[in-house]
């Protein structure tokens, strides 16, 4: 089974202003992401990746790009590695957001929410992890596989291969940039680093 190299997006103008951008169109990577996708780049540019997968939203697409042009690779867009539908919450302030009743609930039982007009992290997690399994799935063992997608994805998938509860997910930390490997070995599964920032040594794969 493949080795997964969990890479989230780059810095943009909307978390620098403390915004939820969830699924909004048009979010793009401003220059310190841009600067991001460079560094990752440089940084996995020699290992012989097999597939380079990415949400279909610009900031994943963008921060996927400069890895994909040096390795000589298509993106391949998996809608189901989106963001999470964050429903009518998306384009709000984290602030005003942080002084709503429910704010408490997100962060200490996150299992009991919904996101208004939008999915709970339940659903989100089940969505991203089926997705990952369809990657692991089309994969050899020794394949190694870059997927470039978002925050809180990542750390849901993250919490379902370590066995976490779902309540526990928010204590996991993806920086923009950063980079999780998980590699497969059968029906184990070993996390083999998790919020690694370029540049960065490997660990033995």
């Amino acid at each position: 089974m493949p080795t997964l190299f969990l890479i989230r997006h780059g810095d943009n103008d909307h978390l620098r202003k403390n915004v939820l951008p969830g699924r909004l169109p048009g979010v793009h990577l401003n220059e310190h992401g841009q600067q991001q996708a460079a560094d990752l780049a440089r940084t996995l540019c020699l290992l012989p990746l097999k597939a380079i997968y990415s949400s279909p939203l610009e900031r994943a697409i963008e921060t996927a790009t400069p890895l994909a042009n040096l390795q000589k690779l298509g993106i391949k867009i998996v809608p189901e590695l989106m963001d999470t539908d964050v429903g009518d919450w998306a384009g709000r302030s984290w602030k005003a957001l942080g002084r709503t009743k429910v704010w408490k609930v997100i962060q200490q039982t996150p299992s009991q929410f919904r996101f208004p007009g939008g999915e709970t992290f339940g659903e989100n997690q089940t969505r991203v992890v089926a997705a990952l399994r369809s990657i692991i799935a089309a994969h050899e063992k020794d394949d190694l596989v870059a997927v470039i997608f978002h925050a809180d994805p990542i750390k849901l998938a993250l919490a379902h291969y370590l066995g976490m509860p779902l309540d526990n997910f928010q204590r996991l930390t993806a920086h923009t940039g950063s980079v999780a490997i998980v590699r497969m070995d059968g029906e184990s599964v070993r996390v083999m680093a998790m919020n690694l920032i370029p540049p960065f040594s490997f660990p033995k794969l």
